[in-house]
Order: C-alpha cells, then structure tokens, then sequence
C-alpha cells in the first residue's frame, strides 16, 4: 500500500467506526424502531450518505453494532494464552460472571441485543441479522465444547448441540432478567451451581482399578 493510500483508508475506517459508535448509543437509547438513520448520522458528526456509503441501511449497522457492543466472553477467556485448564473451565468462568452487574459499556451492548432481539419479531432483515450472530457465538461456543470432550472433561455421550442451546438460553435469560432489573443471587453461591452444574457433565471417572 502506497504512502498516498494508507491515510485514505484509515480515514474511511475512522469514519465507519464513528457511524457504528452512533448507532450503538441511538439503537441502545431509542430501540430499533425509534433510531433514525439522520439522528445516527447527526450523532456521529457526518451524512445520512455517509451511511449509506458503508452499509446496506439500518440493519446492517445494527448487526456491525451488535457484534462490536456485545463481549463474547467465552472467545476473550478462550483466547487468553495463559489459559491452561480444561476447556470446561472456561464455561464454568464464564457462567459465574452472569450475575455481575455489567460495566457501562457492557450494559449498552446488552440493551442493544435487547432491542435487536425484539425487533427481529417484525423486522425480516433484523432477524437475519440476530440470526447471524448468534450464529457465530453457537460455533465459537460448539467449539469450545469439542475441544472439552476432546482434552477428556466434557463426557463424549453429551450432545453438544444440546448443551449450546441449554447454554444460551441461562445467558439470554440472565439478560432479561438485567433487563427488568431482577434481583440476581449472590457471587459465590451461583459459582457453586455452575460449578456443579459443570461436574454433572464432566467424563465419568473410571473407577480405580479398572483398564481399558
């Protein structure tokens, strides 16, 4: 890449972030249906052609939004190069902070999937969008999986397309409860459960004595 080009597209990166930080506070404040493309484009400081120069229309910065608001925590602590436990800790780490109260960023992007959520029942493109990235957190999930039946700590008999689903529904669950602002248990017991919940799934242990 010439010295001429590398500002050029920097710029246009910029200039596509500032468009997707916009839509993440207007969708987060005013729901899909209420956030207008010259609102976003007002907030950002450009165009509505700025917009439509990047994407498709709303929908598409929805889904840009979505899957730059909401952390994958299961990707950040599988990722971390000094993870060195089974894979199945990292489900139990993960599910253990569902009861923390978000960060303000993080609390954005979950209001955001809120909105998102409710307005794929009436929006075909929204829940194309939804779809999408749920999409790509039941692989990242399915994998993470794998690799614990793999590396001996999720018994193999275990479906796993079944434990994915069983997964997302205590998460988006725990989300609308944030969402209604429903009392949460307390830290430690919760990390019991999980815990618990994980050995229940754990490889059967061979009894001493015995051989393969």
């Amino acid at each position: 890449m010439s010295a001429l080009e590398q500002p050029l597209a920097s710029n246009v990166d910029s200039t596509r972030q500032r468009l997707v930080q916009a839509a993440m506070a207007v969708f987060a404040e005013r729901g899909y249906d209420g956030a207008g493309v010259q609102e976003i484009a007002r907030r950002a400081g450009l165009t509505t052609g700025a917009i439509y120069g990047r994407f498709t229309g709303k929908a598409e910065l929805l889904r840009e939004a979505i899957e730059q608001c909401t952390s994958d925590e299961l990707d950040e602590l599988f990722n971390q190069h000094g993870f060195e436990g089974h894979a199945t800790d990292i489900i139990t780490m993960a599910g253990s902070h569902l009861v923390e109260r978000p960060d303000e960023d993080a609390a954005q992007g979950n209001a955001l999937l809120m909105e998102a959520f409710v307005a794929a029942r009436r929006d075909p493109e929204i829940l194309d969008a939804v779809r999408g990235v749920m999409q790509e957190r039941n692989d990242r999930l399915h994998e993470i999986l794998e690799t614990a039946k793999t590396d001996g700590s999720l018994d193999p008999a275990i479906d796993t397309a079944s434990l994915v689903t069983f997964c997302h529904a205590v998460g988006l669950g725990m989300l609308i409860l944030e969402t209604v602002e429903a009392t949460l248990p307390q830290a430690q017991p919760w990390e019991d459960l999980i815990t618990r919940l994980v050995t229940s799934v754990a490889s059967p242990v061979e009894p001493k004595g015995e051989s393969k």
